[in-house]
């Protein structure tokens, strides 16, 4: 059974990770109707892909407009010709604070002004974790006479059922940090809350009668959790996608929830499928042109920068003895020339020299992308992190791995100044991406702290680039985020890898395709 224009809506949609998956499965099947999202700035990105993706259904022959944009031959996506369309990405990008009265209500408007409730549809989204996650949490405990049940993070999940109880999608996917698991609210998992509020949306509304419930299915494991059922009995951890295992090239561990309404028949399992062989950092971003690194806190040039690593270099190679070490700084002072760019919002292709190395996201990656690098510039450090990163690189060269804390430091002058550097607390203080290896997990915090994000090439001494990060996180080349760099880390830290979400929607989509609803 063929099934086209499959409506979604796409809750908490950040810069449209789940968005971009669904709209890229079965042959575009998937139509998204309304995606809501509070941050401005994410919300300019979003209307600006539902901008593309309405060139590409409805008028092809314009799609160069979108391209000139990003190539920064025009000021502006649209024209006189698509101006409308560029007003219906509008109408379907919507920025809306969920959790508000008056964010409630617009969110209701649009789904009744576009849902067709006699057609089967899908709910996609992921409510805020800052409140589940790890670091979150261990900030909150901080915070003087913090509380969790007053933090209204922590129910923001309840503005997504709030859609399931009232509009009843046929399937739902809900996506959150593996915090979740164990994040407790007066001393319960609100792991356990949610299932049973997703799996029975009447009753957790206390509404007396019900229109029926959900099976909350993993989509790596052979359970299914369904209306009645104690949270208990399952094993949380069953509902964790490891998403390198699936082509993603990083170490990102989530909580997926797919729910199906118990009235739809399933057959089999709906389980995603492992790639034979995990995608590592460098067979995604190798290709992308070497950068140096900016100087803060002082004057900055590529020559002052050279001058800069260079007395690095000498530094670490007279006060070492360690030979694999100093071949790998060497090596990297031969490459410092190369690195006269510091990048930018659009820099220039140049042709593309290199190829994409991984074969699996090649043309995922390459399909229809503009004449420049978007996104692609290195961020400034200061002279003292340059030594530590070209260390660090290095040494990652070297051994194969990050070097964890004092005892890899070994070379005077790379301690930070933390008065608890020796005990270990901070070991992975500098982190490095190590090429041949899926990376750590791209987060947020990405934007306020490069250290744990830094380079594998110790000749370029830096951080990775927000392109950098949306390729790990497999964000077509032509996916343009807005706003200053800060908030582009951000918006690229938060949201789902779009490569994943294509597999989770070929999923749901065969669910439609062979099941009778």
């Amino acid at each position: 059974m063929k099934l086209n224009d499959i409506q979604v809506i796409d809750l908490f949609a950040g810069p449209g990770g789940l968005g971009e998956g669904f709209s890229s499965a079965a042959d575009e099947a998937f139509k998204i109707l309304v995606s809501a999202e509070k941050d401005q700035f994410a919300y300019q990105t979003l209307r600006l892909r539902a901008y593309y993706r309405l060139l590409l259904r409805k008028a092809q022959d314009k799609q160069s407009l979108y391209l000139d944009f990003c190539n920064d031959f025009r000021d502006s996506p649209w024209d006189e010709g698509t101006e409308d369309l560029w007003r219906e990405a509008g109408e379907e990008a919507k920025l809306i604070e969920l959790g508000t009265e008056s964010g409630n209500a617009e969110l209701d408007s649009a789904i009744q002004q576009k849902l067709n409730q006699e057609l089967p549809w899908v709910l996609i989204g992921g409510p805020p974790c800052q409140a589940y996650s790890l670091v979150g949490r261990s900030r909150n405990k901080g915070k003087i006479d913090y509380q969790p049940e007053n933090d209204d993070r922590h129910f923001l999940y309840k503005e997504y059922l709030r859609i399931i109880q009232k509009y009843r999608p046929a399937i739902f996917v809900m996506e959150n940090v593996k915090g979740i698991l164990s994040s407790k609210v007066n001393g319960e998992l609100i792991f356990h809350s949610i299932l049973k509020d997703l799996s029975d949306p009447d009753s957790a509304f206390n509404e007396g009668k019900s229109a029926g419930g959900y099976r909350i299915l993993s989509l790596v494991k052979d359970v299914v959790f369904k209306r009645g059922d104690s949270p208990t009995s399952i094993n949380p951890h069953d509902f964790i996608i490891q998403a390198e295992e699936y082509g993603v090239p990083q170490a990102r561990h989530r909580v997926i929830l797919l729910g199906v309404r118990e009235d739809i028949q399933i057959t089999g399992t709906q389980l995603l499928r492992k790639v034979e062989k995990q995608v590592s950092v460098g067979e995604v971003t190798f290709d992308l042109p070497p950068l140096r690194s900016k100087l803060s806190r002082e004057e900055d040039s590529s020559q002052i920068w050279a001058g800069t690593v260079s007395g690095h270099a000498k530094y670490l190679t007279s006060n070492s003895n360690d030979q694999k070490l100093g071949h790998e700084i060497h090596m990297a002072m031969n490459g410092i020339s190369k690195h006269i760019h510091t990048g930018g919002t659009r820099m220039p292709a140049e042709n593309y020299p290199l190829p994409v190395q991984s074969e699996l996201l090649a043309e995922w990656y390459t399909q229809n992308r503009p004449q420049v690098w978007l996104n692609h510039e290195a961020r400034a450090h200061m002279a003292s992190d340059l030594r530590r990163y070209l260390y660090a690189a290095a040494f990652a060269k070297a051994y194969n791995r990050s070097p964890k804390g004092a005892d890899d430091f070994r070379v005077p002058g790379l301690e930070p100044q933390h008065k608890n550097w020796e005990t270990g607390n901070f070991a992975d203080r500098f982190r490095v991406q190590v090429s041949d290896k899926p990376s750590n997990t791209v987060t947020s915090h990405m934007a306020k702290d490069g250290h744990y994000f830094i380079h594998y090439d110790p000749s370029q001494c830096r951080s990775l680039t927000v392109r950098e990060a949306a390729r790990i996180q497999t964000f077509p080349d032509n996916y343009f985020f807005q706003g200053n760099r800060t908030q582009q880390y951000h918006q690229v830290g938060n949201a789902v890898p779009p490569y994943l979400a294509k597999q989770i929607a070929e999923i749901v989509y065969n669910l439609f395709a062979c099941l009778k609803i």
